[in-house]
């Protein structure tokens, strides 16, 4: 295909990935913890040590909650702290802008823990069969009989 000088094409991703990354890393960065967003929808990331290592979204749930977890999941594991984690965060009203923006934020970064099952919901965990993640491989529960 020739190179037409007058052919635009508008890069939609482009735009997103840039704005959404702009205004998240302006957000103010906050220690993890049960109460550290709102009860609305939105995208967040996770960094360990100051480095990102998790982007995520609360499209059927609330960052309050969702965040909750992470910080209970992270709380119950070996070789991990929560005083090793902090968090930004922006709420966004719209479901299709939230899966967007949360795309351009694994896009952007290309975080660790988003490949290493941290952030799964996983039928089936812990039955006989069931591949361990890596995070449960690295993390492993501190109590190995509790939840």
């Amino acid at each position: 295909m020739s190179h037409d000088p007058h052919h635009f094409v508008f890069e939609i991703d482009r735009a997103i990935r840039t704005q959404v990354v702009e205004k998240l890393e302006a957000s103010p960065e906050l220690k993890l913890n049960e109460s550290v967003a709102p009860q609305l929808k939105g995208v967040y990331v996770l960094y360990r040590k100051g480095k990102l290592v998790y982007a995520g979204k609360a499209l059927h749930t609330t960052l309050k909650r969702r965040l909750a977890e992470h910080a209970k999941k992270i709380a119950g594991r070996s070789n991990v702290s929560l005083e090793e984690i902090t968090c930004r965060f922006l709420t966004i009203e719209s479901d299709w802008f939230v899966r967007a923006a949360e795309d351009a934020l694994i896009t952007n970064y290309k975080p660790l823990w988003n490949l290493s099952g941290f952030g799964s919901h996983v039928p089936g965990k812990g039955r006989p069969g069931i591949r361990v993640s890596k995070w449960d491989k690295d993390f492993p529960l501190r109590n190995p009989n509790a939840s």
